[in-house]
């Protein structure tokens, strides 16, 4: 969206215990292998996901087209499933993920407004991640977990990414390789609004 979402005060990853709890065994599951977990998103806060979906009404706003949905015209993102007015991240059990290769490269910041390379570069930035295929976020047939067009190296890796989180209890979203959900999550009929913070933490 190439602007500050609403709700997300700070860099924090919020999750329900028990997919915290299996995010710190598949953890350890990676860590012998020689990997560890980079977490991109957990709780999402539904005025976030209205956030998405004013943004993804707004037609004229493309100014992300190329770095994020190159061959998908806006007018498809819901149709396309993109897009929702709900979240399974709302809910708290659900999560974007990839690996890092241990010792970890080092990664320079992110520079806010730094043009991206498009999605379907190994790595949108310049970071310390495996070769995925395409970059994370990336709204195109080539992000399914699957497609057959993904081979060697970056297959392998989606491979150790879902069969390590799929052994703890999440399942993936065939759509989108980076995305995994709890089985039997603890709330899955609430979508949570409170925004991400450290004062949202204390009030629990």
């Amino acid at each position: 969206m190439g602007t500050r979402i609403d709700g997300y005060e700070q860099p924090l990853c919020i999750l329900t215990r028990p997919a915290a709890e299996a995010l710190r065994d598949a953890q350890r599951r990676l860590l012998r292998h020689g990997y560890t977990l980079k977490v991109y998103d957990c709780y999402r806060p539904q005025r976030a996901v209205n956030h998405f979906v004013r943004w993804a009404k707004d037609l004229a706003d493309e100014k992300m087209k190329a770095e994020f949905y190159p061959n998908v015209t806006k007018n498809r993102l819901f149709e396309d499933g993109y897009i929702a007015e709900k979240s399974g991240h709302s809910r708290g059990s659900t999560v974007d993920l990839t690996i890092v290769k241990l010792p970890p490269r080092w990664q320079r910041p992110y520079i806010p407004g730094e043009r991206l390379a498009p999605c379907f570069a190994p790595n949108r930035f310049p970071d310390n991640t495996v070769n995925m295929g395409t970059g994370y976020d990336c709204f195109d047939t080539l992000s399914h977990t699957d497609n057959p067009a993904i081979t060697g190296e970056a297959r392998e890796d989606r491979q150790l990414l879902k069969n390590t989180l799929a052994a703890v209890g999440f399942r993936n979203l065939p759509e989108e390789w980076w995305h995994y959900t709890l089985n039997g999550e603890p709330f899955p009929g609430t979508f949570f609004d409170f925004p991400v913070s450290r004062r949202s933490l204390s009030d629990c």
